[in-house]
Protein backbone atom coordinates (compact mmCIF):
# COMPACT_ATOMS: atom_id res chain seq x y z
CA UNK A 1 0.00 0.00 0.00
CA UNK A 2 0.91 3.35 -1.40
CA UNK A 3 -0.32 6.73 0.73
CA UNK A 4 -1.56 9.34 -1.76
CA UNK A 5 -1.99 13.17 -1.17
CA UNK A 6 -4.40 14.34 -3.72
CA UNK A 7 -5.30 18.25 -3.41
CA UNK A 8 -7.79 19.76 -6.18
CA UNK A 9 -9.78 22.71 -6.62
CA UNK A 10 -13.90 22.08 -6.62
CA UNK A 11 -16.60 24.26 -7.48
CA UNK A 12 -18.57 23.44 -3.78
CA UNK A 13 -16.72 22.34 -0.90
CA UNK A 14 -20.05 21.70 0.73
CA UNK A 15 -21.28 19.47 -2.03
CA UNK A 16 -17.73 18.07 -2.22
CA UNK A 17 -17.28 17.17 1.45
CA UNK A 18 -21.28 15.79 1.80
CA UNK A 19 -20.98 14.03 -1.32
CA UNK A 20 -20.32 9.95 -0.84
CA UNK A 21 -19.15 9.64 -4.27
CA UNK A 22 -15.64 9.23 -4.08
CA UNK A 23 -15.24 7.37 -1.90
CA UNK A 24 -17.74 4.35 -3.31
CA UNK A 25 -16.04 5.04 -6.66
CA UNK A 26 -12.22 5.01 -4.54
CA UNK A 27 -13.34 1.32 -3.03
CA UNK A 28 -14.55 -0.32 -6.05
CA UNK A 29 -10.57 0.50 -7.18
CA UNK A 30 -9.59 -1.24 -3.99
CA UNK A 31 -8.38 2.09 -2.64
CA UNK A 32 -8.90 3.41 0.97
CA UNK A 33 -10.18 6.95 1.75
CA UNK A 34 -8.01 7.75 5.05
CA UNK A 35 -8.71 11.32 5.25
CA UNK A 36 -10.43 14.23 3.91
CA UNK A 37 -9.00 18.25 4.34
CA UNK A 38 -10.23 21.51 3.46
CA UNK A 39 -8.03 24.06 2.49
CA UNK A 40 -9.03 26.99 5.69
CA UNK A 41 -7.86 30.03 3.21
CA UNK A 42 -9.28 29.05 0.23
CA UNK A 43 -12.80 27.89 0.08
CA UNK A 44 -12.35 25.73 -3.22
CA UNK A 45 -8.92 23.77 -2.61
CA UNK A 46 -9.37 20.56 -0.73
CA UNK A 47 -7.46 17.40 -0.64
CA UNK A 48 -7.70 13.55 0.30
CA UNK A 49 -5.22 11.20 1.55
CA UNK A 50 -5.52 7.78 0.44
CA UNK A 51 -4.36 3.87 0.57
CA UNK A 52 -3.23 2.63 -2.94
CA UNK A 53 -2.79 -0.89 -3.07
CA UNK A 54 -1.22 -0.60 -6.19
CA UNK A 55 0.65 2.53 -7.15
CA UNK A 56 1.31 1.20 -10.67
CA UNK A 57 -2.35 1.14 -12.07
CA UNK A 58 -3.01 4.87 -10.46
CA UNK A 59 -2.58 6.49 -13.99
CA UNK A 60 -4.55 4.63 -15.25
CA UNK A 61 -7.56 4.60 -12.65
CA UNK A 62 -7.14 8.33 -12.63
CA UNK A 63 -8.20 7.68 -16.40
CA UNK A 64 -11.45 5.50 -16.18
CA UNK A 65 -14.90 6.80 -17.18
CA UNK A 66 -15.59 5.65 -13.22
CA UNK A 67 -13.20 8.23 -11.93
CA UNK A 68 -14.02 11.13 -14.10
CA UNK A 69 -17.84 10.57 -13.32
CA UNK A 70 -17.18 11.28 -9.32
CA UNK A 71 -14.92 14.09 -10.20
CA UNK A 72 -17.87 15.52 -12.24
CA UNK A 73 -20.23 14.93 -9.92
CA UNK A 74 -18.44 16.13 -7.25
CA UNK A 75 -17.85 19.44 -8.53
CA UNK A 76 -13.85 18.58 -8.86
CA UNK A 77 -11.67 21.23 -11.61
CA UNK A 78 -9.77 17.75 -12.77
CA UNK A 79 -7.16 20.61 -14.37
CA UNK A 80 -6.08 21.41 -10.94
CA UNK A 81 -5.41 18.08 -9.42
CA UNK A 82 -2.05 17.67 -7.87
CA UNK A 83 -1.41 13.56 -6.41
CA UNK A 84 2.14 13.82 -3.89
CA UNK A 85 2.99 10.28 -3.59
CA UNK A 86 4.52 8.48 -0.15
CA UNK A 87 8.34 8.59 -0.75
Amino acid sequence: MTLVIAYHEVDDREHWLASPKREEVLASFGVSLKGTFIDPESANRVAILVDVPDIGSLPSMMQSPEVGEAMAHDGVRPDTVVMLVEA
